[in-house]
């Protein structure tokens, strides 16, 4: 079963930068309801994707450097990156069908 990882600054390089798999983030505060309301849709989804995609976790008060490097303006944000580079964005809480149907829209993309 693939587990959703946490995403730090101190394993920002080894998570991110050396990643030859996609990777999708969800930045998110534990403050937050719609982020709190997406986090099962994520855990699914990290699941069904085990092979496509590697699931990260950013808490956007704890790592705020992060997420103003990603330019995170409004959460809950799912960001798809591919070779350090960013493929896609899905902004604010959606169901697991929806987030489901933009992650294949995005993957399809590569």
């Amino acid at each position: 079963m693939m587990t959703v990882k946490d995403l730090t600054l101190n394993n920002f390089e080894e998570e991110v930068i050396n990643e030859s798999l996609p990777i999708i983030i969800d930045f998110y505060a534990d403050w937050c309801a719609p982020c709190q309301m997406m986090k099962p849709v994520f855990t699914n989804l990290s699941e069904e994707y085990e092979d496509k995609l590697k699931f990260m976790r950013l808490d956007t008060q704890s790592e705020e450097g992060l997420a103003m490097k990603f330019g995170i303006q409004g959460i809950p944000a799912l960001i798809l990156i591919k070779n350090q580079k960013e493929i896609g964005r899905i902004i604010g809480y959606m169901s697991e069908d929806q987030v489901r149907e933009k992650i294949n829209e995005i993957l399809g993309k590569i």
